[in-house]
């Protein structure tokens, strides 16, 4: 297939990403250490998420000096997302991979804390990183990957209409121990009906007085990729 008029896109680099349920700002160690750490460095979170261990996130000096690498590093931008209601940081996520070449980004170092769970704030996360890559970048490809042990992130990639690609196998070391890769992909050409069935699922519509939904994101996401 032969590609016309194709140029290297731009890195990412925006200063706030607004949504209705979150805001996405580039991380700041100054800004958002004290709330990330009081929302993703509790014994339960630590105890599920064993890098908090690794880099220290025990105690808020390591967690403060971990954010900090990840604010001043000159390979990912990082992102806290905030609650647009209280201001408080309630996760993190990262642009990563970034290759302004080919147009390709992957979402990843997704931290999203406790207070993201059971609303639409963790789904409009990634949906605000998927449009600005795809509407304002003009990227090809927007990739997730995981362990493939890690059942909840698989089952996010999913959730989220990106297409599962294959594994590969002793793909890295982590932790001392073996980590085979799960890859996952969204395309710019699938965009335009995925971004359709997000927007039908963030409808007023499709929660009930609960807050419960009625009809659930994939589902959504198919229903609209059917009729494109």
């Amino acid at each position: 297939m032969v590609i016309e008029d194709w140029s290297p896109r731009k890195r990412p680099d925006i200063a706030a990403i607004e949504g209705r349920f979150v805001r996405l700002d580039k991380l700041s160690s100054k800004k958002h250490a004290k709330g990330l750490f009081e929302t993703l460095a509790t014994p339960d979170e630590r105890e599920r998420a064993h890098f908090l261990k690794v880099e220290g996130g025990e105690t808020f000096d390591g967690f403060q000096k971990w954010i900090d690498r990840c604010e001043h590093n000159s390979v990912d931008e990082f992102y806290a997302v905030i609650d647009p209601a209280t201001g408080k940081a309630i996760g993190k996520q990262a642009f990563l991979r970034i290759d302004t070449a080919n147009g390709s980004v992957e979402m990843g170092y997704v931290h999203w804390s406790p207070l993201m769970a059971r609303s639409p704030k963790s789904t409009e996360a990634f949906y605000l990183m998927a449009k600005y890559v795809f509407e304002d970048l003009g990227y090809r490809r927007f990739e997730w990957k995981c362990d493939s042990l890690n059942a909840p992130s698989w089952a996010a990639a999913e959730r989220f209409g990106m297409k599962f690609e294959g594994i590969f196998r002793k793909h890295m070391v982590r932790f001392g121990k073996n980590r085979d890769t799960a890859w996952f992909s969204l395309i710019d050409t699938e965009w335009p009906a995925t971004k359709k069935g997000f927007e039908v699922w963030f409808s007023p519509d499709n929660f009930d007085q609960n807050g419960q939904q009625k009809s659930k994101l994939y589902d959504c996401i198919i229903q609209e990729r059917d009729k494109s």
